[in-house]
């Protein structure tokens, strides 16, 4: 039968034309399937091959932070030196996060001693210094009072001045340790001369000066062949004696005067200087009010 004009339209292929089976991926032309005749959500990952997503198939900026899992980046997937500095966060780094040992003196900037304020007072007991105990590595904290102990007052910073504020009663043929009860002046660590006892302990060792004078009064006569001795000891010891003076009685009433100095070194901060008096004259001679003490570091 002959058709004149247009011939009759064909019915479009179907799904339902083609047999199972019949269109293999052989049957396929590459590149004939495109995006647009793939469905929506056709592609799931069970039809991806393993390894089938390789790094060339990624577009560039193509995988964002929302795309990847909290947790996802490890240590492993890290390059190197793949993170400087400037991708810390200010504060990131905590003590909590720096090895022992870390934090060398290169480490520190110039600025950490010359940029700080300056004290602007003088250093005081309670300041505290940074130091190396033993040099062992072990940091620790010490307060400036300590100086003081290792490496001692200077010079003339430890002294005292002495007197008797009134007289003296002293027993005849008695070893007596002299206590002069009033100071003019006591300077150095906790007071180094003690008003009660009579002792110098100035707390630090080293080389001390001391001179003492005390004027003898005898209620009568020295007598014929009386006598007195003055001396300065060493933590009250009679073999530790310097400065040892006496005098002979000559048979006169007025008082008689003994003066003596020493240099004398103390080894520890326990050690003390203190003034001793022997005499033979009547029992309750006095030593007068005129009597002193003194002393202070030398080195």
């Amino acid at each position: 039968m002959a058709y004149i004009g247009k011939q009759p339209t064909k019915a479009p292929l179907t799904a339902s034309d083609i047999e199972d089976g019949i269109i293999t991926a052989a049957k396929i032309e590459d590149g004939a399937v495109v995006a647009a005749e793939i469905a929506s959500n056709a592609v799931t990952t069970a039809k991806i091959n393993a390894d089938a997503v390789t790094s060339a198939k990624i577009a560039d900026n193509a995988v964002v932070t929302a795309g990847i899992n909290a947790d996802a980046v490890t240590g492993a997937k890290i390059a190197d030196d793949a993170i400087n500095s400037e991708h810390y966060t200010d504060g990131s780094i905590d003590t909590a996060h720096i090895a022992d040992g870390q934090v060398t003196t290169a480490k520190l900037a110039t600025a950490v001693f010359t940029g700080a304020t300056d004290i602007g007072a003088d250093i005081a007991d309670a300041d505290l210094f940074l130091m190396d105990d033993g040099a062992g590595g072990t940091i620790r904290k010490t307060a400036a009072s300590r100086l003081k102990t290792y490496a001692g007052s200077p010079a003339g910073t430890l002294s005292f001045q002495s007197y008797r504020s009134g007289d003296l009663s002293v027993s005849a043929t008695t070893q007596t340790e002299l206590v002069f009860n009033s100071v003019s002046h006591n300077s150095g660590g906790s007071t180094p001369y003690n008003t009660s006892t009579g002792r110098f302990t100035p707390g630090v060792a080293g080389t001390y000066f001391v001179t003492v004078n005390v004027s003898f009064a005898p209620s009568s006569n020295w007598g014929t062949g009386a006598n007195g001795y003055l001396k300065i000891r060493k933590n009250g010891s009679g073999s530790n004696e310097f400065g040892q003076i006496s005098n002979q009685g000559s048979g006169d009433s007025d008082d008689v005067g003994f003066s003596t100095s020493a240099v004398i070194t103390l080894d520890n901060s326990t050690d003390y200087i203190s003034c001793w008096w022997y005499h033979t004259a009547n029992a309750g001679s006095m030593l007068s009010v005129q009597s002193w003490y003194g002393g202070f570091r030398l080195a």
